[in-house]
């Protein structure tokens, strides 16, 4: 169990720096929001689906995936209309414009997708 929660703590900060760093090296959003669902995978394995399912309604998680689909869109959309953020020196997390943000929602809407999928699986399991 505490390997399980070790394990997760450890997925989590990777997706957290796949997803701010995924333009200056192997990475992004998908990859952020993989470790990220991965990390909740491991926390449901441990044995705390019933609390991770009244996280999910409380803190309204479904809600949370739909706006970062809808953020994503707005941005990319102000992304490919040349609207200009301020140039950073290259190699660093702002030399990457709009990119940066949109791997962050990616990974909220991958993470957030497959705290859905994984708790469905652990609900159900043994029925199919």
């Amino acid at each position: 169990m505490v390997l399980c929660q070790l394990g997760a703590t450890m997925a989590a900060l990777i997706g957290v720096e796949l997803a701010l760093r995924g333009h200056l090296s192997p990475g992004g959003g998908f990859a952020a929001g993989v470790a990220g669902g991965s990390a909740i995978g491991l926390v449901l394995i441990s044995g705390s689906a019933r609390l991770s399912d009244r996280l999910y309604r409380r803190w309204r998680a479904d809600l949370w995936e739909k706006a970062a689909v809808i953020a994503f869109v707005v941005l990319s959309t102000f992304a490919l209309a040349g609207v200009p953020l301020p140039a950073g020196t290259f190699g660093t997390l702002a030399s990457g414009s709009w990119i940066p943000l949109l791997n962050v929602l990616v990974a909220v809407k991958v993470t957030l997708g497959s705290w859905a999928m994984v708790q469905l699986f652990v609900r159900h399991r043994g029925l199919l």
